[in-house]
C-alpha cells in the first residue's frame, strides 16, 4: 500500500510520519510531494483561485496514478478536489473532511481551530456539513498571530499559541477541540485543560487506510 500526501509545507512530512507511527503504519508507505507555491499564491490572492485549484487537482491526479490513496493535507486547497475528473483510479480525500467527521462523532460542542485566514472558509464549510448530519454544535476559530509565528520559523511559539487557544476553548465549554491544520498537530500534546485535541494528520491517514483497503 502506498499513500501519497500533497503538502504545502515541508515540515508536514515529519507531522504525517508521526501520525503514521501513532497508527502503526510504516513510514515507507507514505509518498510526500511538497508544493508551498500553491499556498503562498492563495494567500497572496486572498483565497483559492480557479487557476490554483486546477493546478492542485492536476497534481493530485498525477499522484493518484502511482498510489493507492491520495491525501490533500492543506485545508486552503481543499475545494480543489471537486475539480478532479472521474478518471482518477485512486481515492483522494481532504484531511479536514476526515477530521470534521471524527470530531462530530465525539459528542458535545466542537471547537475547530485554524491559523491561516484562507483556511477559515473551507474549514467552516466542511464542519457545517458534518454538523448538519450529526446535529452537533460547533464553532470554528482563528488563532490570531499564530501563522505569522509559523512563517517566521518559530515552531515552538506557534504550537504554544495553538495550545493556549485550545485550553481557552475547553475552559469555555468545548467538549472536544479539533486542530484543523496539519501543522498544528504538535500542539495537541501541550493542551492541559481538556481531552487531547483531534488532529487532521491522524484522522486523514486513518481514513486513507480505510479507503485504500476497500479499493484493494
Amino acid at each position: 500500500m502506498i499513500i501519497a500526501c500533497l503538502h504545502t509545507a515541508e515540515s508536514n512530512i515529519a507531522v504525517f510520519e508521526a501520525a503514521a507511527d501513532e497508527l502503526g503504519l510504516s513510514r515507507s508507505v507514505l509518498l510526500h510531494e511538497i508544493r508551498p507555491d500553491f499556498l503562498s499564491r492563495a494567500e497572496q490572492a486572498g483565497g483559492l483561485t480557479d487557476e490554483i485549484a486546477d493546478e492542485t487537482a492536476s497534481a493530485l491526479q498525477a499522484l493518484g496514478g502511482k498510489t493507492d490513496a491520495v491525501v490533500l493535507t492543506c485545508s486552503t486547497l481543499g475545494p480543489s478536489i471537486d475539480r478532479i475528473d472521474g478518471t482518477m483510479a485512486a481515492p483522494v480525500l481532504r484531511v479536514d473532511a476526515a477530521l470534521a467527521e471524527q470530531s462530530m462523532a465525539a459528542g458535545g460542542k466542537v471547537v475547530a481551530l485554524c491559523a491561516v485566514e484562507t483556511t477559515l472558509e473551507p474549514t467552516t464549510r466542511f464542519f457545517a456539513q458534518a454538523a448538519e448530519r450529526c446535529g452537533t454544535p460547533f464553532e470554528v476559530r482563528i488563532v490570531p498571530g499564530a501563522w505569522q509565528r509559523f512563517k517566521a520559523g518559530d515552531r515552538d511559539g506557534y504550537l504554544s499559541m495553538i495550545a493556549e487557544a485550545a485550553d481557552a476553548a475547553y475552559r469555555e465549554g468545548a467538549a472536544i477541540v479539533a486542530l484543523a491544520q496539519a501543522s498544528m498537530a504538535g500542539a495537541a500534546d501541550l493542551v492541559t485543560e481538556g481531552p487531547k485535541p483531534l488532529t487532521s494528520p491522524t484522522a486523514g491517514l486513518a481514513a486513507a487506510i480505510r479507503m485504500a483497503s476497500c479499493r484493494a
